[in-house]
């Protein structure tokens, strides 16, 4: 985790000479194609840590202390994540997928609601995204729930941009799994 904090100290630095860069995340495309038992599915806005509401990007200390990064995140996470989610989970089950709130007149077959506990940079040089996800169905189904806890490997002397990426690959990740365990 040294590498992750010789970075934060560079961030850190340029922060404090007037930087005002952003990182948006990556999003990538999408593999897996998993059928949907809904047709219609609303992400309800994701919630997240303190911590990790605001536009600071966090990581972990070899101490365990969660410390600010320095740079910011182009928007905010919890919106963010939830259209990432949206997006990704309309492109792997072919359902008309929207975050809240519902754009459409008819109500959604679905709801999907994902809490997040961890969203960060840790000290084993992985970026962490742990919580758990509701699926309600409106009327055919049966309530689901499931605990996730994805971790994506940090490069050396990871950044904010690689941070950034790994977040957009854990969100992936966390869509691919509600997918195959909340939504068949």
């Amino acid at each position: 985790m040294t590498r992750i904090f010789s970075a934060l100290a560079l961030a850190a630095a340029l922060a404090g000479c007037g930087s005002d860069a952003r990182y948006a995340t990556i999003t990538p495309e999408p593999e897996a194609r998993i059928p949907s038992l809904y047709g219609t599915i609303e992400v309800v806005e994701v919630t997240l840590p303190t911590y990790a509401e605001g536009e600071e990007i966090y990581a972990q200390d070899p101490d365990g202390a969660i410390v600010a990064f320095g740079p910011l995140w182009a928007d905010l996470p919890s919106r963010a994540m939830t259209l990432q989610l949206a997006s990704t989970l309309d492109q792997i089950t072919g359902a008309t997928v929207a975050a809240e709130p519902w754009p459409f007149r008819d109500f959604p077959a679905a709801k999907v609601d994902v809490r997040v506990e961890d969203m960060l940079a840790t000290s084993r040089g992985t970026f962490r995204l742990a919580g758990q996800y509701y699926v309600a169905p409106e009327e055919l189904g049966r309530n689901r729930s499931g605990r996730f806890a994805i971790e994506v490997p940090l490069p050396e002397d990871a950044g904010a941009p690689q941070i950034a990426a790994a977040r957009g690959q854990a969100t992936s990740q966390l869509a691919e799994q509600i997918a195959r365990s909340g939504l068949r």
